[in-house]
């Protein structure tokens, strides 16, 4: 973000955009790392709630690293949610509950961003499309551009997390059914792979196939908006 800022000489655009992926990522990973903590709490575990992280106050969830991160290279991480899964009702069935909130959540801030989007107003379809807005944004604009970003932030962030690599939630969930010893060391150098996932998203290694996964996460939302009267969204996503 912040790059992409310098190098294009602090154009409008780029320094429009910087501001509205900031509440973006805000929203989308506080009630991503919340939906964690409170899911765990609903298993049993109250570690998130005691450690005081059952709350939407982004501050609580942000990573010193992870955010500076997000501002300089559009991605990083936050502060994850303590779980003790010992604490659980169930064992491999609350590691799966947990593991997918998060996610989860996602897919419906994004479904939410589309239905608001759709009820908002009457949208001038000739203005898209606006994930980058042109500099003689108004109001208008300005709206779709978040709305847009907000939508493909949350599918994006959907499916890196239920990526099968450790530490991520995808990992969890495979981590839960597979037997002990097998889950033990196929997240045993986690904090490694993590830095090796990090300098892949830095590359744009993982594009294609986060890419892929996030246009078919989005269609599927658009079917689902089209199923009620009226709803009707592709031609906002048309030329993404």
């Amino acid at each position: 973000m912040l790059l992409d800022l310098f190098r294009s000489g602090f154009s409008r655009e780029s320094i429009v955009s910087l501001i509205l992926f900031i509440p973006v990522i805000l929203i989308s990973l506080t009630v991503h790392e919340y939906c964690h903590g409170y899911a765990a709490y609903l298993c049993g575990d109250n570690t998130a709630k005691w450690n005081g992280r059952l709350t939407l106050n982004p501050i609580k969830h942000l990573d010193p690293i992870g955010t500076i991160m997000m501002l300089i290279f559009g991605f990083g991480y936050a502060r994850p949610v303590p779980v003790n899964p010992r604490n659980f009702k169930n064992y491999k069935l609350g590691l799966c509950f947990v593991s997918v909130a998060g996610p989860l959540s996602n897919v419906l801030l994004a479904l939410i961003g589309m239905l608001a989007l759709y009820a908002s107003a009457e949208i001038n379809v000739n203005l898209m499309p606006a994930y980058f807005m042109d500099a003689s944004s108004n109001l208008e604009t300005v709206w779709i551009s978040f709305a847009i970003n907000f939508i493909v932030a949350n599918a994006s962030l959907a499916v890196f997390n239920l990526l099968p690599i450790p530490p991520l939630d995808g990992s969890r969930i495979i981590s839960a059914v597979l037997p002990a010893k097998l889950a033990y060391y196929y997240n045993k150098y986690e904090n490694y792979i993590m830095v090796a996932v990090l300098l892949l998203l830095y590359m744009n290694v993982l594009d294609g196939i986060i890419y892929f996964l996030r246009d078919g996460l989005l269609t599927a939302l658009e079917w689902i908006t089209e199923l009620i009267p009226l709803f009707d969204f592709s031609s906002y996503f048309i030329n993404f």
